[in-house]
């Protein structure tokens, strides 16, 4: 199963699949293949693999008719099947194939992917406890190239479209046929129109610890209401909620999940901001722009994290005294990677707080620390905590 968003990519390359194999792809976004698999699944999905079928969750029924061919024949690979809707928020998914499936996660581009960088991720090397490069010279990244790389996000079709208004209708169109076509699908929206403004307001509190009650009052919405439709939200990969992490390790570990939009790039249109607006300073979009840095961040470790073949637990970690490390990696062994990130060109002492009492309640489990920032330098505290460019991400991984 490749899940994710619409436009990542998922299509391309079930098309590549089919070329390589001699198949064709059985699209379920066409109305015309979608009437004719739901009047008889079973004949779509008889015969040998691969059977390559996309926006499957049009046609949920199509699972029960595989799994019923998986009881006559259990073939590793005999289906790959796309979908833009979370496999885990459909009920006949969870009913038809749970444990014959593998989940992969087709996410937008990460910046490695953009350049076309070569090496090993830093994730990767961070989650198998090898040393990094040793960084020696300045970064090179200006604080304008962050910002027109974390404002445009990691949506292809987005990227080609050249910055401005071209770009910003892209953006518009895109969220408006999720809502209207996947969204709606999914289930019976009263108030069709409450979804672009609670998903705006989302956008506002991306990297934040998730407030619906708050996000519900701020456009006059019952919370009831608001949690459903976040549901909804996050099983067409527009947000995606970070669990707390640690909460077995005292009481005194807040337990709330953290939201984040899934591509920066939407966030950054949601919110209106540009390269040229955060060139003047405004205060109010500095402040925004801390929060977009922060999920751009947080999204570019997770891109490279689904690129991993091991388990890997994700979280966040909070106090209730409001220390806090922005995400969490723990491997299946327990040893962890914690990752703080600041928008900002200066790291002080201050900054380690999260850490500091992440590393007292863990010890030694803490394998590595890492606080990126969008200053230039790379230098490692007296603790072994690595400050380093946010740029390593996708550069000098070799």
């Amino acid at each position: 199963m490749l899940n994710g968003p619409r436009t990542v990519g998922k299509s391309t390359l079930l098309s590549a699949l089919a070329e390589r194999y001699g198949r064709t792809v059985i699209d379920c976004d066409d109305p015309a293949t979608r009437t004719a698999v739901r009047n008889d699944p079973g004949r779509f999905v008889a015969g040998p693999g691969p059977i390559l079928i996309d926006e499957y969750q049009h046609v949920p029924e199509v699972l029960d008719a595989i799994k019923a061919e998986l009881n006559r024949e259990l073939s590793p690979g005999r289906f790959v099947l796309a979908g833009s809707t979370r496999y885990t928020t459909l009920p006949q998914a969870g009913q038809a194939l749970t444990g014959r499936i593998d989940i992969l996660d087709v996410l937008p581009l990460a910046q490695m992917e953009i350049d076309g960088s070569s090496g090993d991720p830093v994730v990767h090397r961070l989650l198998d406890d090898a040393e990094l490069p040793a960084i020696a010279e300045p970064s090179a990244t200006s604080r304008e190239e962050y910002a027109r790389r974390v404002t445009a996000g990691g949506m292809p079709v987005a990227l080609r479209r050249p910055p401005g208004r071209s770009r910003s209708r892209w953006f518009a169109n895109y969220v408006d046929l999720v809502i209207d076509r996947d969204v709606v699908e999914l289930s019976r929206v009263r108030q069709r129109e409450m979804l672009p403004r609670l998903l705006s307001v989302l956008a506002a509190r991306s990297g934040q610890v998730l407030n619906i009650a708050a996000a519900a009052q701020a456009i006059g919405m019952e919370k009831t209401s608001a949690e459903n439709y976040l549901r909804l939200l996050e099983a067409v990969f527009l947000v995606q909620r970070l669990p707390a992490w640690g909460t077995t390790l005292g009481s005194r570990i807040a337990r709330m999940p953290k939201l984040h939009l899934v591509d920066a790039g939407v966030m950054a249109w949601l919110l209106g901001l540009t390269p040229e607006k955060l060139a003047r300073n405004d205060p109010a979009a500095l402040t925004e722009y801390g929060h977009l840095v922060e999920t751009f961040a947080v999204e570019e470790i997770l891109k490279q994290v689904s690129w991993w073949d091991g388990p890997v637990s994700v979280g966040h970690f909070r106090t209730n005294a409001g220390d806090e490390v922005d995400l969490i990696l723990e491997r299946d062994d327990g040893g962890v990677v914690a990752f703080e990130v600041k928008a900002g060109t200066r790291i002080d002492g201050a900054d380690l707080a999260g850490i500091r009492a992440l590393r007292t309640r863990i010890g030694r489990n803490l394998v590595a620390a890492v606080v990126l920032y969008t200053g230039q330098l790379a230098y490692t505290f007296e603790d072994g905590t690595m400050v380093l460019p946010l740029d390593v991400l996708w550069t000098r991984t070799r």
